[in-house]
Parts: structure tokens; sequence; C-alpha cells
């Protein structure tokens, strides 16, 4: 995979960000410098999925991107007696991750679709990933497509809701923001490419709080909501139907 110098260079216009061709080519490198705890949050994912997935019933990994948490998941799994379904909107990226699926040596499949996450029709789920995937839905969309979600889960099911966070507290906010930088400069990036990406994700990347998620997940009806995972403004919950 490439080094992400997708904002090295100066851009008059920097135009809103997309998951085409570019990206996809440097996602990992530009995924695990940018979001503190990815790689264990992916790690974690496929731990759930051992204990979680279970006989006769399907995975949903929505908005997969690469494919990173499918293939954490079917690594860790003790049976193949599920089907694991990943799903992207990004051609792009659902070409690279079949490029990495050829090279990982598990024996499960994992069925790649090109879609909107809103479009897919989720049955017989007992665990739905959505690994910073929500972010990027519209906001007015986000209730509608969770309890999409949660109609279409087994009693016991578990979402896994991976976020970038917005604070309430102004001075939190701005605490948190400054050490994400830090964190992102600590990786090599420079200032301009921390502004540039910024710039170009300020219009599709739109963070809610904590307060929000939970309320939103409780009034889906989840029974049990809780924070398992936070770095900075990073967080990852589990919803359990």
């Amino acid at each position: 995979m490439k080094k992400d110098e997708l904002y090295a260079d100066p851009q008059q216009v920097v135009p809103d960000f997309v998951f085409d061709e570019r990206v996809a080519q440097v996602f990992p490198d530009m995924i695990n410098r940018s979001v503190p705890g990815y790689a264990t949050i992916i790690n974690m994912i496929g731990t759930l999925a051992s204990r979680r997935v279970t006989r006769g019933s399907n995975c949903y990994d929505l908005g997969c991107s690469l494919g990173a948490a499918s293939m954490a998941v079917r690594s860790s799994m003790p049976h193949q007696d599920y089907a694991l379904i990943a799903v992207d909107n990004s051609l792009p990226m659902l070409q690279q991750a079949a490029k990495l699926l050829e090279l990982d040596q598990a024996e499960s499949p994992i069925e790649l679709v090109c879609s909107d996450v809103r479009n897919v029709t989720i049955e017989r789920a007992s665990m739905i990933i959505l690994n910073f995937t929500l972010q990027f839905i519209p906001a007015e969309d986000r209730e509608d497509f969770l309890t999409q979600l949660y109609d279409g889960m087994q009693d016991n099911g578990l979402l896994v809701l991976s976020e970038k966070i917005a604070l309430s507290n102004e001075a939190s906010q701005n605490l948190f923001t400054e050490m994400h930088h830090s964190f992102k400069k600590a990786q090599g990036y420079s200032d301009l490419e921390i502004s540039q990406k910024r710039s170009a994700l300020e219009n599709v990347l739109i963070p809610e709080t904590l307060e929000r998620h939970k309320l939103r997940l409780q009034k889906v009806g989840f029974t049990t909501v809780e924070v398992w995972f936070q770095c900075f403004n990073f967080v990852s919950l589990l919803a359990i139907k």
C-alpha cells in the first residue's frame, strides 16, 4: 500500500473528500495515521464476532472500505456456519478490497456488495458493523437507517458503531481537536496536510455528540448501549437488541 500524500501539496481549492481510486490506494496508511486506536478497534471486532455471530445468521460490515473489519471477523470465527456481507458504495474501494481478500488465507467467503448501505436489506443479523460509516450518512437519515438495521437483527444481536464525535463543551472540543492534531503530526502529517484534509471533510463527515448517538440508539430500541473504546474524539459503542 502507498503512503498517504494526497494533501501534501498546496491546493488552491480543496474539493470535498470522496472515496475514489486515489484514496483506495492509500487508505490503510491514511486510516491508521488518522484514527487513533483504529487497529485495536479492528482486532476487537474480530473478538466480538467470535462470541456474537451465531450459526445460521448473517454478519454485515456496512461501509466496509477495504474490508479490514470483515477480514478480522472471518479470521476469528470458530465456525463457518454464517454469511458475511461487506457493503460499500465506492467501487474503487471494493476493487481494492477484492485484491486484499485474495491475499488473505481465511477460508470463509466474504460477499462484496457495491451499494448505498441504506438500500441493503438486513436479515437474520446477529452482528452489524458500522465502523466510521454513520458519520457519512446525512444526519436526517440516520434514525431511519438505524431503525432499518434494528428491525433486521436477531434478538440479542450486536451493533458495533464507531464514530468521530463532537463535544458539546467548547473547551473539551478544542482540547480533543488539539490532541488529535498532535497525534496526526506524530504520524508524519504536516500542518498543511492536516488543514487541507480537514477542509475536504468539513461538508462530508458530520460528527455528532456521544449523547446524541446514545439517545438515538435507545430510541430505535437497543436495550444496551455502552462505550467500549474511546481515544480523544473517536469512540466505538456496542448496542444490543
